[in-house]
């Protein structure tokens, strides 16, 4: 089943499926270019996208992170520069959101998702009750951790 044309189901209309946090010590800049630069790497899911039938399937050239941008399987529903970045998604087997936000010491990764019909019930267990969800999602988290950290020590002034 599919949402119809056009239509980005939101959070509030999505059951709560898992959170994840990661610890970043990093000005909210720095995370915010780190996650967009993430979520820009992940043009290589495009086949998958497309087994899937997500909707979208590409990534918006110079993705930032605003509103109406796009990766695969996702679209920017909301976004608060520095401190919020909502996507919304949806493909043959679920609806889907996945929302990151940033406090200023934590990045939390929220999933929201509903799975249709007797193959989305199929493809939650695939996905969620096998864990993979969860290992892809922390794995996202640290890559963004990772990168901000660098950036951080960059932009870090040098002691005298």
């Amino acid at each position: 089943m599919r949402a119809p044309e056009g239509k980005v189901f939101g959070v509030d209309q999505l059951p709560f499926i898992d959170e994840h946090t990661q610890r970043i010590d990093a000005l909210p800049e720095v995370v915010w270019a780190a996650l967009s630069r993430m979520l820009r790497g992940m043009e290589r899911a495009r086949w998958w996208a497309r087994v899937l039938g997500c909707d979208p399937v590409t990534v918006t050239p110079g993705f930032s992170g605003q509103r109406g941008e796009t990766v695969p399987g996702f679209r920017v529903a909301e976004s608060e520069p520095g401190r919020r970045l909502a996507l919304r998604g949806r493909h043959r087997f679920a609806h889907y959101a996945l929302t990151f936000v940033f406090d200023g010491h934590q990045l939390r990764a929220l999933t929201h998702a509903e799975f249709p019909g007797v193959l989305g019930k199929l493809y939650r267990t695939a996905v969620i009750g096998t864990g993979a969800h969860a290992v892809v999602t922390r794995r996202m988290l640290r890559k963004v951790a990772t990168a901000a950290s660098r950036r951080q020590d960059v932009r870090a002034p040098s002691g005298g």
